[in-house]
């Protein structure tokens, strides 16, 4: 990626990482970007830095538009290594002792990352600092998404750098909201279901803060994906609205199958649902990721999850799935379990247990058939679909 001005005198200077396709487990199908941005005033600040990999990229597009050597300043919005990991290099070029400004979070992280003595000057929440003409303020955002987490604001062009706030893992030619259109809001639905749900409560709050502090956004510059120029408002809402999690009539039959017996009990637990007019997808856990999958589950009513037994336990897909969500801890969701079994068949009670530590509503004890299912057990599995189908739709079964 070549720099790009984004506005006078301000460029993103990052890379783009388009090969890559998995982000610590998190599918990333369209590649990512790795943004850092340089502003030229009477000081020269760089704000974040690459992935390891592209620092030297990024010190040929820095170079591209002034010496990096005369960089007075680089600022750490987050510490996590996509963002750092290129901060050893960009140091040693423009000088050891030149000052780098963090949380005081990311002071301890970056100490701990990184052997060499730095210059750190750790910030407080609201502090200013001026390069000239231009004024930054750092704001800090706690555990959106780790502890060091801030965002920093340029007072006069109404900018924020709001480091992994608002971003999306995508890589394309496009580089702007107006460039891309609504085709973008989809990465960014899949970025806050993987990386910032668990945090809905802090997102509301900071959005509070926002609107107390009466700031005003004409930019908003992720370190992912592209730059929101036309419509910062709108990424805004859609993190308003997904933080609410008000869920819509929609299911989901998440499973995994050996011999296609509780693929067949989740087909007839689909088709009960969708009865009820309620859209229903049923997710084969082989055949999604699970960063998909969860990113679907942010808006469903409903989760019915569907596993075999082996070896007295979940098959692994389905563990793994049920562990996944767990952490990223969804809420306002229905819950119910079913699952074939050979002769023990614990996988619905080990479900049910999983779903009950997550809150979840279970609106019936679940559904287990032993070996292949008949026209009995499908149509039991059916009335449970529609059994949820109903509850979705606010109807008394």
């Amino acid at each position: 990626m070549k720099p790009i001005e984004i506005a006078k005198g301000i460029y993103n200077v990052g890379a783009v990482d388009w090969n890559i396709r998995d982000f610590h487990g998190y599918s990333t199908n369209a590649g990512t970007t790795y943004n850092a941005f340089l502003i030229i005033d009477e000081k020269i600040v760089l704000i974040d830095t690459v992935k390891k990999e592209f620092a030297d990229q990024m010190l040929d597009n820095i170079s591209q538009i002034v010496d990096p050597k005369k960089i007075d300043i680089v600022i750490s919005n987050h510490t996590e290594m996509d963002h750092s990991g290129g901060l050893p290099r960009v140091m040693h070029r423009i000088g050891e002792d030149k000052p780098l400004y963090c949380s005081k979070m990311g002071l301890k992280n970056l100490s701990r990352h990184f052997p060499q003595k730095w210059n750190y000057h750790a910030v407080e929440n609201g502090e200013g600092l001026s390069l000239g003409k231009r004024t930054l303020t750092f704001l800090e955002t706690r555990m959106l998404h780790w502890p060091d987490s801030m965002f920093t604001y340029l007072k006069e062009d109404k900018i924020l750098f709001s480091s992994d706030g608002f971003g999306q893992h995508y890589a394309g030619p496009e580089k702007f909201d107006d460039e891309i259109g609504d085709a973008i809001m989809p990465h960014a639905k899949k970025y806050f279901a993987n990386i910032l749900l668990l945090y809905s409560t802090k997102v509301l709050k900071l959005v509070e803060t926002v609107m107390e502090l009466g700031l005003e956004f004409d930019m908003i510059c992720p370190d992912h994906g592209i730059i929101w120029r036309k419509d910062p408002g709108k990424i805004i809402e859609a993190y308003v609205k997904w933080s609410k999690q008000e869920p819509e009539k929609k299911a989901l039959v998440v499973y995994d199958t050996m011999w296609h017996s509780t693929e067949a009990m989740a087909e007839s637990i689909a088709e009960g649902i969708a009865e009820e007019g309620v859209e229903v997808k049923p997710m084969h856990l082989r055949k999604w990721n699970r960063s998909d999958i969860m990113t679907e589950v942010i808006d469903a009513k409903a989760i019915i999850v569907g596993s075999p037994t082996l070896n007295n336990q979940l098959f692994p897909t389905v563990a793994d799935m049920l562990t996944y969500m767990k952490g990223l801890k969804p809420k306002n969701k229905i819950g119910a379990a079913f699952g074939s079994y050979g002769w023990s068949g614990e996988s619905v009670k080990l479900i049910n247990k999983e779903l009950e530590v997550m809150k979840f509503d279970i609106i019936d004890p679940g559904i287990k058939i032993q070996y292949v299912p008949d026209k009995k057990g499908k149509d039991a599995c059916f009335e449970l679909g529609r059994k949820i189908g109903k509850a979705i739709n606010g109807i008394d079964d």
